[in-house]
């Protein structure tokens, strides 16, 4: 029995770019398309933002002297690259899919409208939402945490390259010790990086739970979906 039923899954634009420096990475885009048309098949409804760090990041540019307005707006335009790409791959494998931005762009996507993206959801589309929250300053983390409060998402499920979240980075630390799950005030308490200040306090606020977990092990997502505890969940 799946334990939710309407989820938001957040990727990051890096996840796309698999071994590769930048840009996407076809197989690990396909990999991706492939495990959430799983979960949509098995009956769930899948909302998902993408980061755009594979294509642009603006902040690093605002450091080297780019205007950050400009520099944000450009970030947003990569999450749009991503959010096709994504779109074209759960097409191939016939998967229906809505691409909807927070600025217009209405060539290539539909502008975000909630109750257009609640009813797509209703009728088994996966929605992907681009270009943040169509505002400099703000994260796709925040963009997250806001899209699943307004579609009524059970949870945002963060798939990233570890399996959970740790004391410190396992990357960079083979004794680093994973979190089973967190409460939102032992996260902060510990000082723990979810996500963004922003988009943390949002989730806290609105009582929204988070997992964490590895997105790049196939199977991972229909286990959390099935209830299965995989990765880290931090929840009120």
């Amino acid at each position: 029995m799946m334990k939710y039923k309407r989820i938001l899954l957040k990727l990051s634009g890096e996840a796309l770019m698999g071994n590769n420096s930048f840009g996407i990475d076809s197989t690990r885009l396909n990999d991706y398309a492939n495990e959430i048309k799983k979960i949509q098949q098995a009956g769930v409804e899948v909302a998902i933002v993408i980061g755009g760090g594979n294509i642009f990041r603006g902040v690093s540019l605002n450091n080297a002297g780019l205007d950050r307005v400009q520099s944000d707006y450009m970030g947003m335009l990569g999450t749009i690259i991503n959010g096709l790409a994504l779109q074209s791959a759960l097409e191939n494998i016939e998967i229906p899919t809505r691409l909807q931005t927070a600025i217009k762009i209405e060539a290539v996507a539909e502008p975000y409208i909630k109750r257009k993206a609640v009813r797509h959801l209703e009728k088994g589309r996966v929605v992907i939402f681009s270009a943040g929250t169509g505002n400099p300053f703000f994260t796709t983390d925040s963009a997250a945490v806001l899209r699943a409060i307004e579609i009524n998402a059970e949870v945002i499920i963060k798939g990233t390259r570890v399996d959970g979240i740790y004391n410190t980075d396992p990357e960079k630390n083979k004794e680093a010790i994973k979190f089973e799950s967190l409460s939102f005030n032992e996260v902060l308490h510990k000082g723990i990086k979810v996500m963004d200040t922003t988009a943390f306090t949002l989730s806290k606020e609105n009582k929204l739970p988070i997992i964490v977990f590895d997105i790049n092990t196939k199977g991972n997502l229909i286990k959390i979906i099935n209830g299965e505890k995989i990765g880290t969940k931090v929840y009120l």
